[in-house]
């Protein structure tokens, strides 16, 4: 059973939690314990309906606010498919948090108020889709049920979001009208929107191809563990453990192993506790190679085929999560997949309009939610890839070495 992480993405109040929730309630992924505690926690609601957003909501001031403010995670998944959601801020001022849930996402659901259209927010958050190079994008036309249901009304908003879509080169995008609160077309076609002719968002999220959208090509294996149990009966086992990034191994294969540049064969590779022949994306795995070579945690296995980038020295986009500036020179420690180095901010070539996506000088630091192109100086050498070509392996974050805090996320160029 593959699995669809996707993110939700939308203005202030437009049902984002609330979507997910009824995705949840619906599909019949909420425990019976988990129940009664919304039933507890919305008792004194007016018209004593249970709020489905509290089932993401769980920080005490999301509660208190009635506002999404940390990105939240949930799991659930359904005879077809298993999901990862990531339910992401709507304030302006959260939308750092936005793009870090956005980074590893498959898919991207923007909720559209179907009485206020196509908004700032809206537009901001296909820019980072299109930015973020999220293959799919469902428009969710929401709170169709305060517009009467109105075909009119849905097709306005389809026909102006078209426009964004064109502008941002947005590929795949399907338009869904929807009523979170009622439920309709979330789980099952709505009895009110009769003139839709499509499926439901759960159907569509079970039925969306993304076979296509992990590189089987490129092969990447970044080693998270050297296994080496030295008992009498393992004498010479010797594994590296981690996760198939993209690409296929097999058995026989030639790798080279970065970033030594050593070179080998693949003799055995392991999975799931038993032995086989190949094994791709995005499995865990266990790899033996036929030469004793000094393999470390965080070094890369690729085909000798297909190499990624190497190099001390690497252009980035930085997308700044901090409340202090970033400032050109200024040292951090890079954390990519489960390689951690020291790097300094070489230079800061540009800001990038969010809204716009258009260049900008920049005049001082950057701040807090601004996007900037850089060139990073690590302490030694970076294996990557572009995250347009592999995201998988073209993403890193930078975290501040006295507060141990995330500050950046980064995307390799």
């Amino acid at each position: 059973m593959d699995l669809l992480r996707f993110i939700t993405a939308g203005s202030v109040d437009d049902g984002k939690s609330t979507l997910i929730g009824r995705l949840l309630y619906d599909s019949k992924n909420i425990l019976v314990d988990q129940l009664e505690a919304l039933e507890r926690s919305t008792k004194n609601k007016d018209n004593g309906e249970v709020d489905l957003a509290l089932l993401t909501d769980g920080l005490r001031a999301e509660r208190e606010q009635g506002i999404t403010i940390d990105v939240a995670y949930r799991y659930f998944s359904t005879l077809k498919r298993k999901f990862i959601i990531a339910d992401a801020p709507g304030h302006v001022q959260y939308t750092r948090n936005m793009i870090t849930g956005a980074s590893h996402a498959g898919l991207i659901i923007i909720l559209i108020d179907a009485r206020q259209g196509v908004v700032e927010q809206t537009r901001r958050h296909s820019i980072i889709a299109s930015l973020l190079k999220i293959p799919h994008v469902v428009v969710a036309v929401n709170k169709m049920d305060l517009v009467d249901y109105c075909k009119d009304v849905y097709h306005k908003i389809v026909e102006e979001y078209k426009l964004v879509a064109a502008q941002l080169n947005l590929d795949n995008v399907a338009y869904i009208p929807i009523s979170a609160l009622k439920g309709d077309n979330i789980v099952e076609k709505s009895a009110h929107i009769t003139w839709y002719e499509g499926v439901s968002l759960l159907n569509y999220l079970e039925e969306v191809k993304i076979e296509n959208d992990i590189n089987l090509k490129d092969a990447r294996f970044q080693v998270q563990m050297v296994i080496r149990p030295q008992t009498n009966a393992l004498h010479d086992y010797r594994g590296y453990a981690g996760t198939v990034l993209s690409g296929i191994y097999r058995v026989g294969d030639k790798v080279t192993v970065l970033p030594s540049g050593a070179q080998s064969t693949i003799s055995k590779i392991e999975t799931g506790g038993q032995e086989a022949v190949k094994v791709f994306a995005p499995q865990p795995a266990v790899i033996h190679l036929a030469d004793n070579i000094d393999i470390s945690r965080g070094d890369t296995i690729a085909l000798s085929s297909s190499l990624p980038a190497i190099a001390t020295e690497a252009n980035v986009l930085l997308c700044w999560m901090d409340e202090k500036p970033l400032q050109q020179g200024n040292k951090y420690l890079l954390q990519h997949q489960s390689k951690r180095v020291r790097a300094v901010i070489k230079q800061v070539h540009f800001k990038i309009d969010v809204n716009t996506l258009a260049q900008q000088q920049v005049d001082e630091a950057i701040k807090l939610n601004e996007v900037a192109a850089a060139s990073i100086k690590t302490a030694v050498p970076l294996v990557y890839d572009a995250y347009e070509k592999l995201k998988q392996n073209g993403n890193a974050i930078l975290i501040d070495e006295t507060s141990n805090s995330t500050v950046a996320a980064v995307l390799f160029r």
